[in-house]
């Protein structure tokens, strides 16, 4: 699909959604430009990502589309050819922020770098967004996991509190591939802001190259944001994965002293289950109290010393 907006008659914009081959020759031919296949657009490399060639860029941005709740996140390319007086964007999923980026060039007539960096602003401000939602994530995930009745509920309930530890990993897994997709945007983002900068000083007017500036900037504290998220989540993982493996200590724990207490035990009911002829206590007519006494109190006294020792 393609979308014109234009300016006194003039297009200065022109997006393309998921354009059919036919589509994207016929965009090409129309506006004399070279706009990138997906294929092109999906390359890692900063130079196939960051192009300038004739007074033309031809960028390239991973971007993740707002989903619904429970839906998987997408990465897909944002590819954009810029000129000084047009601009071209190709994207193949519907992005939510191209309808306040559309509103925004609506409100009065923009030139093709002025659009340009609307979208950039967009962008910018999405990860934001985006990173203020893990962050609240984060620390919803860090008060469950150190709130104090946790712990209390793990002598009670270790079930449970082992299904929420489960739960917590599998968040925070998530929350790290999100994360991953952001600054995947980021990254492409620190570069492209400073080379449009760069390599536009000659057309791209004042006004744009200020907020240019500033939206570079808005990247760098983003990029070091994310840094500082990342570690938290990484934080978060390694005290989940420490709570488990207490746990599994405290089980493995209670496992050995049942062990050894049972062994003493086990012992005495072994030796008085002997079948010899010649057994005096057999006889004794408190043989048998006597011989539940030694099995109980051989229990009894292993149990005290682990106690003692603080082993439990």
């Amino acid at each position: 699909m393609i979308t014109v907006h234009e300016v006194n008659g003039k297009p200065v914009w022109v997006d393309l959604f998921d354009p059919t081959p036919e589509e994207l020759r016929k965009a090409c031919a129309d506006y004399d430009l070279n706009i990138p296949p997906r294929a092109q657009l999906e390359e890692i490399e900063f130079s196939s990502r960051l192009q300038y060639d004739d007074e033309t860029f031809t960028l390239s941005v991973p971007v993740t589309p707002h989903r619904n709740s429970g839906a998987e996140d997408v990465t897909t390319p944002l590819g954009m050819v810029l000129t000084p007086d047009i601009l071209v964007t190709i994207h193949f999923a519907q992005l939510h922020t191209f309808e306040a980026i559309t509103a925004r060039v609506k409100r009065r007539p923009r030139s093709a770098p002025d659009i340009f960096l609307v979208i950039l602003e967009a962008l910018i401000d999405y990860g934001a967004d985006r990173l203020e939602e893990l962050r609240a994530e984060a620390l919803h995930i860090s008060q469950r996991i150190f709130h104090k009745g946790t712990h209390l509920e793990q002598t009670h309930n270790v079930s449970r509190v082992s299904r929420m530890l489960r739960d917590t990993l599998v968040e925070v897994g998530d929350m790290g591939e999100r994360l991953s997709y952001i600054r995947d945007t980021l990254l492409v983002l620190q570069r492209a802001v400073p080379f449009v900068n760069e390599h536009g000083d000659g057309w791209i007017e004042p006004a744009v190259r200020a907020r240019l500036k500033m939206a570079g900037k808005d990247v760098q504290s983003l990029n070091d944001y994310e840094v500082h998220l990342t570690d938290k989540l990484q934080f978060l993982l390694d005290a989940a994965l420490g709570f488990i493996s207490t746990e599994q200590n405290d089980l493995f724990k209670v496992l050995t002293i049942a062990s050894v207490v049972g062994i003493p035990p086990v012992l005495v009911a072994g030796i008085y289950g002997m079948n010899f002829h010649v057994m005096p206590e057999l006889a004794w007519p408190l043989g048998y109290p006597l011989g539940l006494g030694l099995i109980v109190l051989s229990a009894i006294v292993p149990l005290l010393w682990f106690k003692y020792r603080g082993w439990w």
